[in-house]
């Protein structure tokens, strides 16, 4: 009564087909985990510009090695920010990086990565004592 359908159904997934790159979870937490932190780092740069201080440039450095290690020895992208461009508040900023490492943190404990973790956790104190 009813004719077998002879062709791929239009609802198979991609992943059946082979043809889907796939991740690892451990390469999606690394790849998130690389972006928290480069967007911390960006943060901190902006921090730099405002308030110069030793304390900002050796946690630059150590975030800037973190994104490298985790994207394969890449070094993040770093540009100069320009305070003309936009003047945010100090306390915004630190608000941002405070949000910024914490969400690392998460990460960074799921991912069981201790020296990002650590690095992460100190950077949210260190916001959270400027912030406060």
């Amino acid at each position: 009564m009813y004719e077998p359908i002879r062709t791929k159904s239009v609802h198979s997934t991609a992943a059946d087909s082979g043809e889907f790159p796939h991740r690892s979870r451990e390469e999606e937490l690394d790849i998130q985990l690389a972006g928290h932190l480069a967007a911390l780092l960006a943060v901190t740069d902006e921090l730099r510009q405002l308030v110069p201080g030793a304390d900002l440039d050796e946690a630059a450095e150590a975030l800037a090695s973190q994104v490298a290690r985790l994207r394969g020895g890449l070094m993040p992208v770093r540009a100069s920010v320009a305070a003309a461009i936009h003047e945010p508040g100090l306390d915004a900023l630190h608000q941002r990086a405070h949000a910024l490492a914490g969400r690392a943190l998460v990460v960074a404990a799921s991912r069981a990565d201790t020296a990002a973790a650590i690095l992460a956790a100190q950077r949210m104190e260190a916001h959270a004592l400027v912030a406060a």
